[in-house]
């Protein structure tokens, strides 16, 4: 294809996704300020407070209006192309519709590139910056660190919690939810305490259950040992550095829902800059198949929906082990390739 066909296309695509960027910027900005500014009225924090806490979003919100605005640049560029009966002029002139999408896809590597330095280095810390900012306008501290179905068992016993809150200080911690079980001993409670410096945990009137014997509760706290180490929680998965998820991904130490929240958050901060590139390419075949601007904007809106619900659908899946997590970080994209594969097969 022509060098100077080639800019020109460009232009007008890259005329369009700054008007995207900005655009998608402004929509998710009134939606933050929408949802927090009650908060903020009622709570009256500083202006350095406030502006900390959106200046900690701004990234998370860059990195999402970098890829939603690919669709809405190509599908409007090419629209106003068609309407112009410029991609017609281009067809008469030998030049065939696909040649017109492959090089769409080198800018958007370089925005790739820009999101996935984003996603790797800021967004993280930006996320963990918003909660701790708001804890700070609220003037609370932050909730103490938690470990959902903790389960530790050494040769003959089994320990249960259904939550481990831990104290300030790492030494003891709050049980809720607990089981233990030694021998032909069982004992329940609502609720109990670990402590880790005399090695115990200490169950608030416990039910005590033996073979043979009707299970009675005890009226008072029963102190059995427990030989394990009491670990900090793993924390929020999107707010880790990378290198901590790779730990985590590999711990087998660690619950199997924490390892697999881990490996897919690992494997989405690749997947999702490289959305960039894969909406370019669907958005390009698809853009040549439109013939006015209404079905553009329609194409638009179908793209970033339809995307929409497989990015927020396939974290739970993941999560609960129904599908592998490189496959859940990797599945919207593959489901646009294909998108492309088909619409270029159209077109060839």
């Amino acid at each position: 294809m022509p060098p100077l066909l080639i800019r020109l296309v460009l232009a007008e695509v890259t005329r369009w996704y700054a008007a995207g960027v900005a655009l998608f910027l402004t929509l998710q900005m009134v939606d933050v300020l929408s949802s927090t500014v009650s908060k903020l009225l009622t709570y009256h924090p500083p202006l350095l407070k406030g502006a900390a806490a959106f200046l900690a979003i701004l990234p998370t919100i860059l990195n999402r209006a970098l890829v939603l605005a690919v669709p809405f640049a190509i599908l409007l560029a090419f629209s106003r192309m068609q309407r112009d009966s410029e991609l017609k002029a281009i067809s008469a002139g030998g030049v065939p519709p696909l040649r017109l999408v492959w090089p769409l896809a080198l800018p958007f590597l370089a925005v790739a590139a820009v999101a996935f330095v984003n996603a790797d280095r800021l967004v993280p810390a930006g996320l963990a910056a918003w909660d701790r900012a708001w804890f700070s306008i609220y003037d609370i501290p932050p909730p103490p660190p938690r470990q959902e179905r903790y389960t530790y068992a050494p040769p003959g016993a089994l320990y249960y919690a259904g939550r481990i809150v831990s104290e300030p200080g790492g030494s003891t911690a709050q049980l809720q939810g607990v089981m233990v079980q030694r021998g032909q001993e069982t004992l329940t409670a609502s609720v109990g305490s670990w402590d880790t410096r005399n090695r115990t945990w200490t169950l608030t009137t416990p039910w005590i259950t033996r073979p043979g014997q009707p299970p009675r509760q005890s009226t008072q706290s029963v102190t059995v040992p427990q030989n394990d180490t009491l670990r900090p929680p793993p924390g929020n998965a999107e707010q880790a550095p990378t290198a901590d998820l790779r730990a985590r991904a590999a711990d087998p130490a660690l619950l199997p829902a924490d390892r697999r929240a881990a490996a897919f958050q690992l494997a989405r901060r690749v997947a999702d800059p490289l959305t960039a590139v894969v909406f370019a390419l669907a958005a390009g075949a698809l853009g040549l198949l439109l013939r006015n601007r209404a079905a553009a904007f329609a194409a638009v809106l179908v793209f970033i929906v339809t995307f929409y619900v497989l990015w927020s659908t396939v974290p739970g899946l993941a999560t609960a082990g129904a599908l592998n997590p490189a496959l859940a970080a990797w599945l919207p994209n593959l489901a646009f390739t294909l998108l492309a594969a088909a619409l270029a097969w159209r077109l060839r």
